[in-house]
């Protein structure tokens, strides 16, 4: 774990926590390139209507459009290992480098992702309570939101 990745992690746990306060599900992510916050969002899903608006899909549309090579200097930290859609994106856009909260309560396709970029798993406590609660919570909601 790199010395900054702690802090923008806090950054992608107050996205979340900003969804939930929404009603929407708490998963939150940040993009930060050459060690700035360059776009945030939060999963809303719910707030939106919408199919996609995943945390990590709000925050690359919230970054707006950058310059492909742009993509390969930044980071994601996500508070949930990304789904198969988001890995796609972030595979997509060549960021090289991932930094999950945690991946207990779900698992996205990390054997694959990790064939092109690297992977971080911070196991932190807050994330895997903040979503072990909510799944508790709607578990219907959650379901809907991973395609079950």
């Amino acid at each position: 774990m790199r010395a900054d990745d702690a802090e923008f992690m806090q950054e992608a746990v107050k996205e979340a926590r900003k969804g939930l306060r929404e009603g929407g599900i708490p998963i939150g992510a940040v993009l930060v390139k050459d060690g700035r916050v360059v776009g945030r969002g939060h999963n809303r899903r719910v707030q939106k209507k919408s199919a996609i608006l995943h945390a990590e899909m709000d925050c690359l549309e919230n970054a707006g459009r950058l310059k492909a090579r742009a993509y390969q200097r930044c980071v994601i930290y996500s508070t949930l290992s990304p789904c198969d859609m988001c890995t796609g994106a972030i595979l997509l856009y060549k960021i090289p480098r991932v930094v999950i909260g945690e991946n207990r309560t779900f698992k996205g396709p990390e054997r694959y992702s990790r064939r092109r970029v690297k992977l971080v798993n911070l196991d932190l406590p807050e994330c895997r309570e903040m979503m072990a609660d909510f799944i508790r919570r709607k578990p219907g909601l959650w379901n809907e939101d991973i395609g079950l």
